[in-house]
């Protein structure tokens, strides 16, 4: 894998996809390969006032998820990535690999979920002004979306501590309608299909089709 220029690669996906799982194992690639690369997960939560702020929100402090205005939340969302984006351009003006676990497409599908099916486009367009235009964030060269049925997904994250959107299958359903939508409507999607007779495929097979996508992406 040659890389001539800091890129920007997202990984996302619905809760329980095993996002974590994937972006620890390409890392664990790309040090043995000596490809020079940086990970950040989003949210960060214990780092600033909005990451804190997220997990409040999440824990259900706020109220239900139908309580809560999806554009007031996107807010901090935002403010969590923005304060992040000085790291990200040095990582990625250094020539370095940057890998995001989850990034603004999983705005666009979790708390586009929380809104009427006819006010999400306006929302996504929305927040497309907010981060790329007025917070100018760095637009993700390849987003890798792990596509895994909500029912196995809410079942995967079981006995952890879940959140209101892992607790709510209806939420989780609409979410992943949204991810398959912007996959085919956005630039650079690449939809890694994670599920297998009903289950999920092996960790090794899903990150294999990941290094295969990126070994194509950028080699191009």
């Amino acid at each position: 894998m040659v890389i001539n220029q800091g890129k920007l690669i997202v990984i996302d996906g619905i809760d329980g996809s095993g996002k974590t799982t994937q972006v620890n194992l390409l890392a664990e690639y790309l040090k043995e390969k000596k490809i020079p690369y940086e990970v950040i997960s989003f949210p960060r939560y214990e780092d600033n006032l909005y990451g804190k702020l997220i997990r409040r929100y999440l824990e259900g402090e706020f109220g239900d998820i139908n309580d809560v205005n999806p554009y007031l939340v996107a807010l901090a969302y935002a403010g969590d990535r923005v304060l992040a984006k000085p790291l990200i351009e040095k990582w990625l003006a250094e020539g370095k690999l940057v890998i995001a676990n989850r990034y603004v497409s999983a705005s666009k599908a979790h708390l586009g979920a929380n809104l009427p099916e006819e006010k999400r486009a306006e929302f996504i367009n929305w927040l497309d002004e907010l981060e790329y235009g007025t917070h100018k964030m760095p637009k993700a060269d390849l987003t890798i979306l792990l596509k895994v049925d909500p029912k196995i997904g809410q079942k995967n994250v079981a006995g952890k501590h879940t959140d209101i959107h892992e607790q709510n299958l209806k939420h989780l359903e609409e979410a992943h309608k949204i991810y398959l939508e912007l996959a085919k409507s956005e630039d650079n999607w690449y939809v890694v299909d994670c599920a297998n007779d009903g289950g999920m495929k092996t960790r090794e097979k899903i990150q294999s089709e990941i290094r295969q996508i990126l070994q194509n992406r950028l080699n191009e």
